[in-house]
């Protein structure tokens, strides 16, 4: 079956494969319709709506990590979006993994909202790999997902680097004393002065 449908996409006109795309929502294209065939791909990079989607929506989609792995990838090189919304999914580790590539490839997603996810310290490690090498993202929500003083040290070090991070918000995570102490150093040795217009969110555990 698989094979019957390349082969239909290989000889189908463009234009009538841009009206079947026409009717399909944004989350089915991006995880049914990329990597089907070399001639798609092209024709996806072409499409209009995916050239021009500048905010992505899928909260409570249940993606998980494989589905964060093909939205990762879909992305990598993406120059349009913006805004990318994957809140309440049950991203863990391995998607964390994925969305550090997402963050060390991508030259113009600006907001990452990832609330209420499983991504814990080590997940928040991949992420403050990503981190170190973004020069465009300003807002990262990581509300609810586990974290710990050690995730929290790992951010710290790459607010020390970051020169666009504006927004981040940790709230509802188990970040003690010690790990508000790490992001406190962190914005005081940040290279662009990130201190004074920043918003760091977070509420301390008991």
């Amino acid at each position: 079956m698989a094979e019957k449908t390349s082969r239909s996409l290989l000889t189908l006109p463009v234009e009538l494969v841009y009206r079947i795309l026409d009717k399909l929502d944004m989350f089915t294209i991006l995880f049914s319709m990329q990597n089907v065939c070399t001639r798609l791909d092209v024709i996806l990079r072409m499409y209009s709506r995916y050239q021009t989607i500048s905010q992505l929506k899928l909260g409570n989609s249940n993606i998980g990590d494989i589905g964060t792995q093909y939205l990762a990838n879909a992305l990598q090189h993406n120059k349009t979006l913006t805004n990318l919304d994957i809140r309440y999914n049950k991203i863990g580790l391995h998607g964390a993994k994925y969305l550090a590539n997402l963050l060390q490839h991508n030259t113009t997603l600006t907001r990452l909202y990832l609330g209420h996810n499983e991504i814990g310290d080590q997940g928040t490690q991949y992420l403050a790999a990503g981190l170190l090498k973004n020069a465009t993202l300003t807002n990262l929500n990581l509300w609810g997902n586990g974290i710990e003083n050690l995730g929290t040290k790992s951010l710290s070090i790459a607010l020390k680097h970051n020169t666009t991070l504006v927004t981040l918000d940790l709230r509802y995570n188990q970040i003690s004393d010690r790990g508000a102490r790490y992001l406190a150093d962190a914005l005081q040795y940040n290279t662009v002065g990130l201190a004074p217009r920043s918003t760091i969110l977070y509420m301390p555990s008991p």
